[in-house]
């Protein structure tokens, strides 16, 4: 029986095992790694088949996802070298684009690309999918299909891969929970209060939004009453560069992924 291969068996494919595995997923699930321990671990925890031969794991694939990071594509897709059948595969590398994946495995293999994240453990994750022009409705339905099973998807061209990939990532949350902790810390709270009154200012902003369908203006307007405390703390971050510090961050982002291309 075919079924859906991960070349690479670190952090990334472990969220999303761990998050197919929390929905339930049936289909079966076969993990290649270079590396025995990660192997073991993932075999461990989620049940997966698992290989240490790369074109053993290439011939039972129905669904190949390259889950190795950026640096390491070229040389794990000149290890599988030609084949001789037609392949649906999905890249979750960053910075590599479906040009450079098309030309080094050839017309055989179609491509998507994926944005991953590591709440995708917890299905909470938010994936966004590329697909190449030859890839057909069915490979696409079943491409969304798997990443639906752990959280929401968005398809995009590849033209807005980058800026998705600079946007979307669990870091700015942590980020934000950790500098607005440090930040209580130095006013006199203790470290356990502050991240957690970090994390509610966060965490419950954001799903009042989600679960009101309540436009976001208007909700900061209410949490921020001109003249009150939350918009003299808000003012003052601004004038201090915070939403310019943001821009700039998402472009320095923006611009590395393009370096990696070159």
């Amino acid at each position: 029986m075919k079924a859906t291969v991960f070349l690479g068996g670190g952090r990334i494919t472990g969220a999303l095992v761990a998050g197919l595995r929390l929905a339930k997923y049936a289909g079966p699930l076969l993990v290649y790694d270079r590396h025995p321990e990660k192997l073991r671990r993932l075999r461990r925890r989620y049940g997966v088949t698992v290989a240490l031969d790369l074109a053993r794991s290439i011939r039972q694939a129905e669904l190949l996802i390259i889950a190795v990071r950026p640096g390491s594509v070229g040389d794990l897709l000149e290890g599988i070298g030609n084949l001789d059948r037609p392949l649906c595969a999905v890249s979750l590398a960053a910075g590599v684009p479906l040009a450079e994946l098309r030309a080094r495995l050839g017309p055989p293999v179609r491509w998507a690309r994926a944005m991953p994240s590591p709440v995708w453990r917890s299905r909470r994750g938010l994936t966004a999918l590329v697909f190449d022009r030859s890839l057909p409705p069915s490979a696409r339905r079943k491409i969304r299909n798997l990443f639906s099973q752990i959280g929401q998807v968005v398809e995009i061209p590849e033209s807005q891969f980058d800026a998705f990939t600079v946007t979307y990532s669990a870091s700015h949350g942590y980020h934000a929970v950790a500098t607005l902790a440090r930040a209580a810390q130095r006013l006199g709270l203790p470290r356990k209060i502050a991240l957690t009154a970090a994390t509610h200012a966060l965490a419950d902003g954001i799903l009042a939004w989600r679960e009101d369908d309540v436009a976001l203006d208007r909700l900061l307007d209410e949490a921020a009453t001109p003249g009150g405390i939350s918009s003299t703390v808000i003012e003052s971050m601004n004038r201090a560069g915070y939403r310019r510090a943001v821009q700039q961050g998402l472009a320095a982002g923006v611009s590395r992924a393009r370096r990696k291309r070159r």
